[in-house]
């Protein structure tokens, strides 16, 4: 790939199939040679860097970042800034990576795929048409506006091939 680091924000609504997508879709860019990372936007607060654990009390001492390590796995914790455009934040964390897969953040500045399964918590209809997107994941047949891909959920190489040939695009800025 580039060195540009493409972003894609995969919506939905809950329950509709994001997770599960981007579970089978990261396997198949990564053997792809892709350097992927990912970001989840997760509603109210986090309570993992709380009052009683030694990374909190070293940001509490002064630390602006405090990086947790075990056996298998880091975390850094630091203070969000919410001024910090999301899109500016994702490409400072994750660079030199090839792509930056984000769940949620239906509102954020990247390009949008948005996951549409009607279950019983889900309305009627898509998101598409009230937000931009770029492509639909869906195993129903749904009105769309026009320009808008469907995509099939069962076949997370069709999504891969349609990120990639987006990222094809000469010099394309999203």
């Amino acid at each position: 790939m580039t060195s540009t680091c493409h972003i894609v924000s995969f919506i939905g609504h809950h329950e509709s199939g994001k997770t599960t997508l981007l579970k089978r879709l990261i396997p198949i860019l990564v053997r792809r040679g892709l350097r992927v990372g990912t970001v989840k936007h997760i509603s109210g607060e986090m309570d993992v860097d709380k009052q009683g654990k030694d990374t909190y009390w070293h940001r509490q001492a002064g630390a602006e970042g405090s990086l947790a390590i075990s056996g298998s796995s880091c975390a850094l914790f630091w203070d969000n800034n919410p001024d910090e455009q999301i899109d500016l934040m994702v490409k400072r964390l994750f660079s030199g990576y090839d792509i930056v897969l984000v769940e949620g953040f239906k509102h954020g500045p990247f390009p949008k795929i948005e996951v549409y399964r009607q279950t019983s918590t889900t309305r009627a209809g898509p998101l598409t048409g009230e937000i931009d997107v770029v492509a639909v994941v869906t195993d129903r047949h749904a009105a769309l506006p026009d320009g808008v891909i469907i995509l099939s959920p069962y076949k997370p190489e069709e999504v891969a091939d349609f990120l990639l040939e987006m990222f094809s695009q000469e010099n394309s800025e999203w």
